[in-house]
């Protein structure tokens, strides 16, 4: 996955904005104010760090070890840093974008969450 379909896939996601709030080399993925992804665009490798429920990113780190790491200057328990141009297919990178966004999602009020269900 490049840094251009990394971006376009994180702002597919309904509500989904980029913000820039670090730095202006560090894209941060948002929902409704809330963060779902970081990751430094220009980074080699290219990695993004990705919200996950504290069980499955355990089983994540054993799974995929060197490439699914604790999240970078982030909670470790709650976020995994993931290497996405490395050799995890797209499809699982893309599930775990995915994961990320709705586990954000289902913390957010209950009106915030019926507003994204809206078309």
């Amino acid at each position: 996955m490049t840094p251009q379909e990394l971006r376009a896939f994180c702002l597919s996601f309904n509500a989904a904005v980029e913000d820039f709030p670090f730095s202006p080399e560090i894209s941060v993925f948002k929902v409704q104010g809330k963060m779902f992804a970081l990751s430094w665009m220009d980074g080699r490798p290219l990695k993004v760090n990705l919200k996950c429920d504290p069980e499955d990113a355990v089983r994540l780190r054993g799974e995929y070890e060197g490439l699914i790491a604790p999240g970078y200057h982030m909670n470790k328990r709650h976020w995994n840093t993931v290497t996405v141009d490395g050799g995890l297919p797209d499809r699982v990178v893309r599930e775990l974008i995915e994961d990320s966004y709705d586990l954000v999602v289902a913390g957010l009020p209950r009106a915030d969450r019926l507003r994204l269900d809206r078309p």
